[in-house]
């Protein structure tokens, strides 16, 4: 049920990632615009033995590619929930695979919280979306210029929001489509973030922890600290972003009654 004095619910998917982790201590925050909020937080596994469940109301594992498990997970909370805020993320063994399964899951977990405890709509207070993506949504299969079928050409920076598509699958793309598709009944914002760094025990994507990783090993082996990477990435325009502006980003727009773009500009 509605909760009237909770004005604002989120549920927080991907919650265990580095972005989500600090999204979940900005909701948190006293000083969070519309607080204070529910929130709960989810994930594909059970709640690891290092997140701290103090900033959560509730931690919810389901798997979200599966329609069944999330419609029976998530449909008791389908009144609740007021804000969606997607930072998961599944990488397959191809693009055109990343993009059938990562908007499988969105639009999954939407059609149960729009659907809401009567599975007709009624009752349903989702009303905001909030989807993180990345630059790569410029710059084109930068991890595997292979499945470009062609030359790679990435957009040139500096990279505006209303840069064109690149002729590239890509799944941040088929996000943005869904979100569009359930306008103008929900709004939504797409944040377009470029190499995360931040806190985190595990993530594979958490560039920080790599390098600190590999400068330590450089000081044990006495070797010089150089790039680590190919002339490829090398030459490429990238740029870095932490946690805390990811989530000031997000927490901001969370409650605009207008679709909103944000990208990080690449830099040389």
């Amino acid at each position: 049920m509605a909760n009237s004095h909770q004005p604002f619910v989120a549920l927080i998917v991907g919650v265990t990632g580095m972005a989500g982790l600090s999204l979940a201590e900005a909701l948190k925050s006293p000083s969070a615009l519309g607080g204070p909020w529910k929130v709960y937080g989810s994930a594909s596994r059970p709640i690891p033995t290092w997140f701290p469940s103090s900033l959560l109301d509730k931690y919810i594992a389901f798997d979200a590619t599966d329609a069944g498990n999330t419609a029976d997970t998530l449909a008791p909370i389908s009144g609740e929930v007021t804000h969606v805020f997607w930072v998961a993320i599944q990488v397959r063994e191809s693009e055109q695979v990343n993009v059938t399964v990562n908007a499988t899951m969105l639009s999954n977990v939407l059609d149960v919280l729009k659907s809401g405890p009567g599975g007709n709509g009624t009752g349903s207070r989702l009303s905001h979306v909030t989807v993180q993506t990345g630059t790569q949504h410029y710059m084109g299969p930068i991890h595997n210029p292979t499945e470009s079928g062609q030359g790679l050409e990435p957009h040139e920076p500096p990279f505006r929001e209303d840069l064109p598509r690149l002729p590239y699958p890509n799944f941040y793309y088929a996000l943005e489509d869904l979100l569009e598709s359930y306008a103008p009944s929900l709004t939504y914002s797409v944040h377009r973030s470029s190499i995360i760094i931040g806190a985190s025990s595990r993530s594979v994507y958490n560039a920080l922890l790599t390098l600190a990783v590999y400068a330590l090993i450089c000081r044990y082996e006495g070797l010089p600290f150089r790039y680590p990477g190919s002339r490829y990435t090398w030459e490429q325009h990238n740029s870095e972003i932490v946690t805390k502006v990811v989530r000031k980003q997000q927490k901001n727009s969370k409650t605009t009654k207008r679709t909103i773009f944000f990208s990080k500009f690449g830099s040389g």
